[in-house]
Order: C-alpha cells, then sequence, then structure tokens
C-alpha cells in the first residue's frame, strides 16, 4: 500500500479517536455537574425551607394514651395546623416509661420539622427521680413554645374536718403520717405537689401511689384517701356536687378559671407547682423551620375556637418563644430537683 495512503488512514483513526475522548469527557463533565447540582437542591431544600414546609405529613408524639389532657391538647392543636399547612399533622400516641419512651423516639427523628414532641411537667421531673433516661431534655429537643397551663386543685374528702390549707396542715401536724393523699404514681406531678407543701409546711403526710387516676379517684370518693391534686376539669364536677372538697391550687396566683380559691403561695410563698404544655422538635432542626412551625402554632392558640376550648378545660394560653420554653424547662427541672433531693425520691 502507498505510504501517503496509509498516512491518511492513520490521521483518520487518531482523528476518530480524539472525537471519541472529547465526547467521553463531556459526557463526564455534565454528569459530574448533575450530581453537584442535585446535591446542593437536595441539602439547600428539605432541611431549612420554611417557606415550602412541610413537604410531607408531619408526626406529632404525644408521649401519652389517648384521652389525656395532652392528647386533647395535641389534637386540637395538630387539626388546625392540618388546615394551615396542607398537610396531615398525625397524632402518634406513644406511652411508655413515664413519658420517656415517646420523647426519646422524638429526640432521635431527623431534624426537619416533620417530628414534633408534646411536652408536659413530667418531663422535668424524670431528670431527678430517673437514674437513667436516654435523652437529654435541654440538649436534644429544642422548644417550639409553652402552648398552655393550668394550676390543680388540691380536693379532699368532705370528710376531712377542714376547710382550710392551714385547716389541714393543723391535723396534719396533730397527727405525723396519718393523713393519706394519692397521686397517679411514685415520681409523678401528684406525687411531687404533695413532698413540695410537706417540705414547706414542715408536715408528715402518707403518700398512695396509683397506676392512674380512676382508682385514685374511686379511693378519694370511698373516703380510703384523705386527699390529692386533681386538674378542675377532672374534679370540677364532684366539687361543684358536694361530693368534694377544693380547697386550693397549686399555682403561685390564683387562677382567673376559679378566682374563689386561694393559691397554695398565700399561705407558703414560692409555692408553684403549676402543669403545662408545650411543643418541641429535635435539637438541629434548623432555626428558620423553628421560627415558621412556632410563628403558626402561636397563630393557632390566637383562634377564638382554641381559646374557648381550652379555657372550658381551666387551661390559660401561654403561647411564649422558643427562648422563653427553653428557660422554663430548665428553671422547672431545678426546682423539682430541689423536691426530689429533698424527700429522697427514687422512682426507678
Amino acid at each position: 500500500m502507498d505510504s501517503r495512503l496509509r498516512g491518511n488512514d492513520e490521521r483518520k483513526v487518531f482523528h476518530a479517536h480524539d472525537t471519541r475522548v472529547d465526547n467521553m469527557r463531556s459526557i463526564v463533565a455534565i454528569t459530574v455537574f448533575i450530581v453537584i447540582a442535585v446535591s446542593v437542591a437536595a441539602n439547600a431544600q428539605p432541611r431549612g425551607d420554611a417557606n415550602n414546609f412541610p413537604t410531607r405529613p408531619v408526626r406529632l408524639i404525644i408521649p401519652f394514651t389517648p384521652g389525656a389532657i395532652n392528647d386533647f391538647i395535641g389534637r386540637a392543636v395538630g387539626t388546625k395546623l392540618t388546615e394551615l399547612w396542607g398537610q396531615q399533622v398525625v397524632v402518634d400516641n406513644r406511652a411508655g416509661g413515664n413519658t420517656i419512651t415517646g420523647t426519646d423516639i422524638a429526640a432521635k427523628s431527623p431534624p426537619d420539622g416533620h417530628t414534633m414532641v408534646g411536652l408536659s411537667i413530667i418531663h422535668t421531673i424524670n431528670p431527678s427521680v430517673h437514674a437513667k433516661i436516654p435523652y437529654d431534655l435541654l440538649r436534644d429537643l429544642t422548644s417550639i413554645s409553652v402552648m398552655a397551663a393550668s394550676p390543680f386543685v388540691l380536693i379532699l374528702h368532705p370528710s376531712v374536718p377542714a376547710k382550710s390549707l392551714k385547716e389541714l396542715v393543723a391535723l396534719a401536724k396533730a397527727k405525723p403520717g396519718a393523713l393519706a393523699y394519692g397521686s397517679s404514681g411514685t415520681g409523678g406531678a401528684q406525687h411531687l405537689m404533695g413532698e413540695m407543701l410537706a417540705t414547706m409546711a414542715s408536715v408528715q403526710l402518707l403518700h398512695v401511689p396509683y397506676k392512674g387516676g380512676s382508682p385514685l379517684m374511686t379511693d378519694l370518693m370511698g373516703s380510703q384517701l384523705q386527699f390529692s391534686f386533681m386538674s378542675y376539669s377532672t374534679a370540677g364536677q364532684h366539687i361543684k356536687a358536694g361530693r368534694l372538697r377544693a380547697l386550693a391550687v397549686t399555682s403561685a396566683k390564683r387562677s382567673a378559671s376559679t378566682p374563689d380559691l386561694p393559691a397554695i403561695a398565700e399561705d407558703y410563698p414560692g409555692y408553684d407547682a403549676m402543669p403545662w404544655w408545650s411543643l418541641a422538635v429535635p435539637a438541629a432542626t434548623p432555626k428558620a423551620l423553628v421560627t415558621r412551625i412556632h410563628r403558626d402554632v402561636v397563630r393557632v392558640l390566637q383562634m377564638p375556637d382554641i381559646r374557648e376550648r381550652f379555657t372550658a378545660q381551666g387551661m390559660e394560653i401561654i403561647a411564649n418563644t422558643p427562648e422563653q420554653a427553653h428557660a422554663h424547662l430548665r428553671e422547672d427541672i431545678a426546682r423539682w430537683a430541689k423536691v426530689v433531693k429533698a424527700a429522697n425520691i427514687r422512682a426507678d
């Protein structure tokens, strides 16, 4: 074959080879660009895009059984958020471990705003009465807002000859350890309300723990117990019917729903055992999402029908800021730690 023809053929082969290499390089470059673009978009969108939140149904974990006041609040707020967001807020009741089970699930959930958890006074008592908790309330959760609060009422059986808190304390001093009060369990809110009173009034009381509120109410109504602490929504009908007597409320000041009842703090300054209910999300949730959720929760709490429903249950709307809600958790943990230490209480 002629050498010139052979040279032309070789140049054609080399040219074709170079063209294929250039095409491959272009394809690789385009692929890399697409991968980077998709990655950037994926990281930028769901975690912090408050404008497009939520992008799917939101789970609201309530670490209590259905029907409890915590469940009532969660469902009322969740229904309104569903209407605002156009995405279903699904209440997930995860009772167990004195709220620890459900709260742990929430604390370990993806921090994208699509998992929330309802907190209560029990959450700030738990760190002092349980030796091991798989999460840190202040470190692993970010508060959205304290939604509402409502004092418990100190109630007693009418057979107890006491028409005031001072008279009840006088009876306790006359018979140390004879007056029995019931709670729904050791280390719970009702238990510690009694221990706080016993410490501040310098009296000895007999604590009787129950497995739930129903058997407690049965024994109180039957005079097997002398007194207890309950929400007005639970005990109100029995108080009005004269089957139980209300002496005082557990808040630092009188409640707007029961203005005629004195606060325990009027006789024992510093007594403050106000049950409350708040909302939180996993700690790493972006600030923009926390702000968005807080704005919408406050909007819901200001709705007239929500205010009416909560007031009917003896609750006061709080709707504070995430920073205020977090400070409240910290202060409540410290308050109950003092009571638990003074009474030497352990639930484990």
